[in-house]
C-alpha cells in the first residue's frame, strides 16, 4: 500500500512562482493550525525532532531570522544561525564553496537570505537538503507573501474578489513580487501605487493595475499594503526627499479615507514612520501590522513542517 501524496508536493520553497492554488491553500491551512498552537502555553511539538535547521543569512535581518528560529525550535528542530558577517564568505569563499561546506554538515533544512536574486535557487541545486528562500535580492520573499495572505484570510474570511493596493517601492521589492503572484493566484484584484520612478517598466504584464496617484489607487481598496523604501538598494535619486515622498505616497488618515471604510492596513516591516506611514495609521484600529508578525511564525512553522514530509525517514 502506497502512502498518500503529501499536501505540499515540493522539496523546496524557493518562491511563490510555480506554486499552484492548492499548494498555497495547503500551506495556509497548515499555518492556521499553528496559530492556535502558538497561542497555547505549551507551544512545542516533536515534528522536527532530530532534524537540523541552518539559518544562513547573507543580509542582516532581525525579524525574519528570529521568526524562522522560533518556528524551527517550536517544531523541535536543532536550529543554528550562521553569521555570514564573521564567516569564510567574508574571506572570499564562493557561494558554491559555502554550499559544499554546509552540505557536508548534513543539515535537513537550509533557510537562506541573500542579496542577489537567484542565489537561493543556485544553492538549492548544490545541496541535498530542503531549502527555504527567506528573500533573495529583489526577486522573491515567499514566506512574507504567505503570512500576508494568512493575515488577510483570517480577517476578511477570503482573498478571492478583494481589492489589494500595494503601495511604495515596487521596483526594489521582493515582497511586492511574491504578493502579486500569490494574490493573483488566489483571485484578488491587485493594484500597485508608486511614483513612476519606483514602478518597474511593463509591470502590468503581471496582471496588476498601476497608479501614480495615491488617492485614486486607494479608491475602494479592501487592503492597503505599504512597502518600505529600499534605500539600501537604490543607486541614484528615486525620490526627491523622505518628506516629499510622505506627502504624496505616505499613508496617513486622509489618504486612507479613500479606501473602503473597513479597509485594513499592512506593512512587512521594519517601518519608516513619517516616510511610508504615519504613526496614527500604523498604531490605529485598522492596522494588522502586529498580527502579521504573529502570523509569520505560524507560516514558517507550516513551511518547515511541509518540507519535513519530504526528508528521508520523514
Amino acid at each position: 500500500m502506497t502512502s498518500p501524496a503529501p499536501l505540499y508536493p515540493h522539496r523546496h520553497l524557493l518562491g511563490i512562482e510555480g506554486l499552484s492554488h492548492l499548494d498555497i491553500e495547503a500551506l495556509l491551512d497548515r499555518a492556521d493550525t499553528y496559530v492556535a498552537l502558538s497561542r497555547q502555553v505549551e507551544k512545542k511539538t516533536a515534528t522536527l525532532r532530530g532534524r537540523t535547521q541552518i539559518n544562513l543569512f547573507f543580509e542582516p535581518s532581525t525579524r525574519t531570522q528570529a521568526s524562522f528560529e522560533l518556528a524551527g525550535k517550536r517544531l523541535g528542530a536543532d536550529v543554528m544561525n550562521m553569521s555570514v558577517a564573521s564567516s569564510s564568505v567574508k574571506k572570499g569563499e564562493t557561494l558554491i564553496d559555502t554550499a559544499a561546506t554546509l552540505n557536508a554538515m548534513r543539515p535537513d533544512i537550509l533557510v537562506v537570505r541573500h542579496h542577489a536574486a537567484g542565489a537561493v535557487n543556485l544553492l538549492a541545486r548544490k545541496v541535498d537538503c530542503s531549502v527555504v528562500n527567506a528573500g533573495d535580492g529583489a526577486h522573491e520573499h515567499p514566506t512574507q507573501a504567505l503570512l500576508d495572505a494568512l493575515t488577510i484570510r483570517r480577517n476578511k474570511g477570503r482573498i478571492a474578489g478583494l481589492t489589494v493596493a500595494i503601495c511604495g517601492d515596487i521596483l526594489h521589492s521582493r515582497v511586492a513580487r511574491s504578493n502579486i503572484i500569490l494574490l493573483n493566484a488566489l483571485g484578488a484584484k491587485v493594484r500597485l501605487i508608486a511614483p513612476s520612478t519606483l514602478l518597474p517598466a511593463g509591470i502590468e504584464r503581471m496582471g496588476v493595475t498601476a497608479f501614480t496617484d495615491m488617492k485614486k489607487g486607494l479608491e475602494g481598496a479592501d487592503i492597503v499594503m505599504m512597502l518600505r523604501l529600499q534605500l539600501e538598494r537604490m543607486h541614484g535619486a528615486f525620490v526627491p526627499s523622505p518628506k516629499e515622498y510622505f506627502r504624496y505616497f505616505g499613508l496617513d488618515r486622509d489618504k486612507l479615507d479613500a479606501a473602503q471604510p473597513d479597509a485594513l492596513v499592512m506593512h512587512p516591516g521594519p517601518m519608516n514612520r513619517g516616510v511610508e506611514i504615519s504613526s496614527e495609521v500604523a498604531d490605529g484600529a485598522q492596522s494588522l501590522i502586529r498580527e502579521q508578525v504573529e502570523m509569520g511564525v505560524a507560516v514558517r512553522m507550516a513551511v518547515l513542517d511541509a518540507l519535513a514530509q519530504h526528508l528521508p525517514n520523514g
